[in-house]
């Protein structure tokens, strides 16, 4: 079962020109956004796989997946399960880790003074530590750990699962640029997390980093393994770019800078997700124009058309807006939209406030205070400020969910040598209507329909799976709204 994660390109021409954060009282809301933080990251530990560690906040979660990667001789254990299934997917696991480096990076600071950047940092390097054991052997790569398709067949928690731990990996031979280039990506962003607190670490992130981009542009080709779950409908030049963003704010090296300002490929979006990075980069690489180097004025103006898009007050506004006020733009983890959009634009606005500039969508203009607003305002409605009056956070606030789409939260905690029935399990477990047993705190469900409607029913995969990227996308955001300055 489990709901497909498509993220279709949503690519729209744009005609438009081309941080200091700023004060935002949790008061002014009502939300406690520190402890919607601390649960976001608790959500991500009870996504982890392989030998869980002493420190472990999640109660009825046990170690897992602890002979992955046996049938090739090698230790694939660690990482995470993506959403609500038992697979270990490469690519939306790759994009989890990046953009919650992007978080420990902008708003360390902020998460520092919420007493979470030991829980961050740590949460990434359950991810890095994954993707180098991944990535032992030049030119190969393993992108994924589980057989979907068979997983889907057996409703039962990943530590009692039985279904086969098969392995997927690139290669020259067979390339998956996209993995590839979004790996680097993660592992570029996690150096510069490290750099001052585990210096040697982050080296050898960064040099693995380099590595494997010079991979993904070398042998250039789209990996549809992971189809129907994770198609990149994109294509890949999109993640090149991003791995060269990364690396260029990690090393300052000229060669990324030049890979970026004349190889790299563009594009004005109304979207960024773990399918589609171009806004991402693009407001990245705006602060090395806004610091003086005039030749990155394409990526200010891209940037700006994509806060054009998507802000409801301007003139270029394309996307879709529930009656509540929601980003909506497909079924199924729609949130993730929500998650994602608000970080760029809260990362955007401190850059704007920081060097005194605006977005500028035809005649109008948008200061930094117009973008932080838009943020506030969706991730507010995520956590109960919204026509349900209800937080979509499990565990949060005002009549949170209570049947996440979840296998191992929605199952009751068995002996691990217990031998589960898949055709029982989805009787017993998935069409139960009750709560789980166990409570996936922290966990941002998929949400409500275009038209704010939503039905706490485990059954309904696309408003009740969470996925890792919905919650780290919202990590930067949430430590900021929690901050008083």
């Amino acid at each position: 079962m489990g709901s497909l994660r498509w993220a279709a390109v949503a690519i729209v021409a744009v005609v438009v020109l081309g941080a200091m954060p700023m004060c935002l009282e949790a008061a002014e809301s009502g939300f406690d956004y520190k402890e919607a933080l601390t649960k976001s990251l608790i959500f991500l530990e009870a996504q982890r796989s392989g030998k869980l560690p002493a420190n472990n906040r999640v109660p009825w979660r046990g170690d897992s997946g602890l002979e992955d990667g046996k049938p090739d001789n090698v230790d694939l254990t660690g990482g995470y399960y993506d959403a609500g299934d038992n697979v270990k997917y490469g690519l939306p696991m790759a994009f989890t880790i990046t953009t919650l480096a992007w978080s420990a990076i902008f708003y360390r600071s902020q998460i520092q003074a919420a007493g979470e950047l030991g829980h961050v940092q740590e949460a990434i390097r359950w991810g890095t530590d994954y993707f180098l054991k991944c990535s032992t052997k030049r030119n190969h790569l393993y992108v994924q750990v589980g057989d979907p398709r068979l997983d889907h067949q057996c409703w039962v928690r990943p530590e009692n699962m039985q279904t086969p731990r098969t392995l997927y990996k690139i290669s020259e031979q067979q390339p998956g640029t996209e993995i590839a280039a979004e790996t680097s990506a993660a592992l570029a962003a996690a150096a510069i997390v490290f750099r001052h607190d585990d210096h040697p670490y982050s080296h050898r992130l960064l040099n693995k980093a380099k590595l494997l981009f010079k991979f993904a542009k070398t042998y250039r080709g789209t990996y549809d393994g992971e189809c129907p779950f994770y198609c990149s409908f994109s294509g890949y030049n999109d993640e090149l770019q991003w791995a060269a963003t990364w690396l260029y704010m990690a090393t300052r090296n000229s060669t990324y800078r030049q890979y970026l300002l004349e190889n790299s490929l563009d594009a004005t979006v109304s979207e960024y997700s773990w399918d589609l990075k171009y806004a991402g980069s693009q407001i990245l690489l705006t602060q090395f124009y806004f610091e003086g180097d005039k030749e990155f004025e394409d990526y200010k103006n891209l940037a700006d058309s994509f806060i054009c898009s998507v802000l409801p007050e301007s003139a270029y506004h394309q996307i879709y807006l529930t009656p509540g006020g929601m980003i909506y733009l497909r079924d199924g983890a729609n949130t993730q939209y929500v998650t994602s959009t608000s970080l760029l634009f809260s990362v955007y606005s401190d850059l704007l406030a920081k060097y005194k500039q605006h977005v500028t969508c035809g005649n109008q203009n948008f200061g930094p205070e117009s973008l932080m607003a838009f943020a506030k305002k969706q991730m507010d409605y995520l956590l109960g400020k919204n026509p349900q009056q209800r937080s979509y956070m499990v565990g949060y606030g005002n009549n949170p969910p209570t049947q996440p789409h979840h296998r191992g939260a929605s199952v009751p905690v068995l002996s691990p040598s217990e031998v589960v029935s898949c055709a029982l399990s989805f009787v017993n477990w998935f069409a139960k209507n009750a709560p789980n047993p166990n409570e996936l705190t922290g966990a941002i469900v998929g949400g409500p329909d275009r038209n704010d409607l939503f039905q706490d029913r485990r059954f309904d995969g696309p408003k009740l799976e969470p996925c890792t990227y919905i919650n780290s996308a919202a990590v930067g955001v949430l430590a900021k709204l929690a901050s008083p300055h």
